[in-house]
């Protein structure tokens, strides 16, 4: 997909901060410290889109993207051992669940996991939270970069048989130092938004 404009729209943590929906939302959740701001900036071409930082748990709101006038994009608060306050940390379930719940133009979930990492119990409660609300998902295996190409396969296979995903929804490899998965993690985006 060809970025003419991408934007920063809004943060918000409650519904009555959301923007107004300006058409279809495709929203990113992960771990913190998956790679989700990267994956944003690569896909956006652009570098400081959606704030990168080295320290997990960076993210502590809802982020809102435009891009091209057509299509939304929205970094989701990380889950799991970031070292945020306590008070923090309890809020951003209810806020990312809340979000998920009620956005009636969210057309599809990217779940991202650093593929060198098995799944823990966090990510299977998502992933069975996802499943019992019916959510249109697409899980995406980060740092694909840092393995080679056989231990990126057999990476994606072992956490294929943890997620107890088969058939037609393999996660994709992505890596935000070459650009692996990025046409076809856009090209999934275009067909699920009709555009």
């Amino acid at each position: 997909m060809k970025i003419l404009s991408a934007q920063f729209v809004k943060t918000a943590m409650l519904p009555v901060h959301y923007p107004d929906p300006l058409g279809p939302e495709i929203a990113f959740a992960g771990r913190s410290n998956v790679g989700k701001s990267s994956l944003i900036n690569v896909l956006t071409n652009r570098n400081n889109l959606a704030k990168a930082s080295r320290t997990p748990g960076r993210t502590q709101a809802i982020n809102f993207f435009m891009i091209n006038d057509q299509i939304s994009l929205v970094d989701l608060p990380g889950y799991g051992f970031a070292k945020v306050p306590e008070k923090i940390r309890i809020s951003w379930g209810p806020m990312v669940e809340t979000y998920l719940k009620e956005r009636n133009n969210l057309i599809l979930l990217v779940m991202i996991l650093d593929i060198r990492r098995d799944l823990r119990d966090d990510d299977r409660n998502f992933l069975l939270w996802m499943e019992e609300n019916q959510l249109p998902w697409q899980m995406v295996l980060t740092k694909a970069d840092k393995l080679s190409k056989n231990q990126a396969m057999s990476r994606r296979r072992i956490i294929e048989e943890q997620a107890g995903i088969s058939g037609i929804q393999k996660p994709l490899l992505f890596s935000a130092l070459n650009g692996q998965g990025k046409d076809q993690l856009w090209g999934i985006i275009k067909e699920v938004a009709g555009i």
